[in-house]
């Protein structure tokens, strides 16, 4: 997979997660996608733990070592090329680590992912899975660690580092600087459906027709991310995914006759407007000019839509196989995909 230190915004993207809530609408419940038989199926999960050793860190030599040992948490995690020399770097860190609120920021990391066991079983569910459609697959180290809020994610081929602290939910002292709808997808129960998106949206995976500028193969590339992200936690409920809130998926659903009709009296689909991208597909909390109950990224759910649609319709096409057509009008026109409201 490509390198990735991002906010996980674009597709999810990217959830007030609470993954305790399985129902979407009231009575509603959600159901698990295709599970896969992973019985004879095991991954080597290599997992360590560092949120504990930097706050054990007691001299800025310590830390010029713990650096030294761990370079790509240096470089792309904490931000060293963002910093003009190593020293500056070094004196920001250590003071950063040997504030008092930074013990804070420990304390709630322990007392939400407790001994990191939930999230643990959540990787090596996705991985299984993964390893199940794609047999060759290799699963990445992964690295816990508390940042003072500096990254979220980073993810290579051969790394998972997650900022921990990033996720410690609406109950914590200190969070990200984020909005409020934003600050949803900062759940602890997003950290893995958020990786399994980042692998569903990869071109290597996720193959696509580079010189096609339309809204719609916007929309279906995302919605093969969502699709092969649901594959991989089969059980975690579509909101989790998108990160929509359960009354906001329940919005989509129930309007969903009027948001189709709405994107094709706006002609969406075979846009390549800068304005209809932001009002379908960017950032934004609401998108009150299709629906009153319609969500943002709106555009990017319906993609899903019609991917869903498509591989019903093609029940014989491999996970694989969907993922490596790269015609977004084929997938379009093929899943006959027409909203009825439920």
């Amino acid at each position: 997979m490509r390198k990735a230190r991002f906010l996980f915004w674009i597709v999810v993207f990217p959830l007030a997660i609470g993954i305790l809530l399985w129902s979407c609408s009231g009575d509603v419940e959600e159901k698990c996608a295709f599970v896969p038989d992973t019985k004879s199926i095991t991954v080597n999960l290599q997992f360590e733990s560092f949120e504990d050793s930097i706050p054990a860190i007691t001299s800025k030599q310590q830390l010029v070592d713990f650096f030294s040992r761990h370079t790509l948490l240096r470089d792309f995690v904490f931000g060293r090329t963002a910093y003009p020399n190593d020293s500056v770097f070094i004196n920001e860190l250590y003071a950063r680590f040997s504030n008092p609120h930074f013990d804070t920021l420990l304390q709630e990391t322990r007392k939400v992912f407790g001994d990191l066991s939930e999230l643990k079983a959540e990787f090596n569910t996705a991985f299984v899975n993964l390893k199940y459609y794609y047999p060759d697959f290799q699963p990445p180290k992964i690295q816990t660690v508390i940042t003072g809020l500096e990254t979220d994610l980073f993810v290579t081929d051969t790394l998972i580092v997650v900022g921990l602290d990033y996720y410690l939910g609406r109950g914590a002292k200190f969070r990200p600087n984020l909005y409020e709808y934003m600050l949803q997808r900062h759940e602890k129960n997003f950290i893995v459906p958020s990786i399994m998106l980042l692998y569903g949206i990869d071109g290597r995976l996720n193959e696509t027709d580079l010189n096609d500028r339309t809204l719609l193969a916007d929309m279906i590339t995302y919605g093969k991310a969502y699709y092969f992200a649901k594959r991989m936690l089969p059980c975690v409920p579509d909101s989790v995914l998108i990160g929509y809130s359960a009354e906001e998926i329940a919005g989509a659903r129930a309007n969903q006759d009027v948001i189709w009709k709405k994107l094709v009296e706006d002609e969406v689909f075979f846009s390549t407007s800068a304005q209809m991208r932001q009002k379908y597909i960017a950032e934004r909390p609401k998108t009150f000019d299709v629906a009153d109950q319609a969500p943002g990224r709106i555009g990017t759910w319906v993609g899903w839509q019609i991917v869903n649609s498509y591989a019903i319709r093609k029940p014989e096409l491999s996970l694989p196989d969907l993922m490596r057509i790269k015609s977004a009008k084929e997938i379009f026109d093929e899943s006959r995909y027409r909203p009825v409201t439920p």
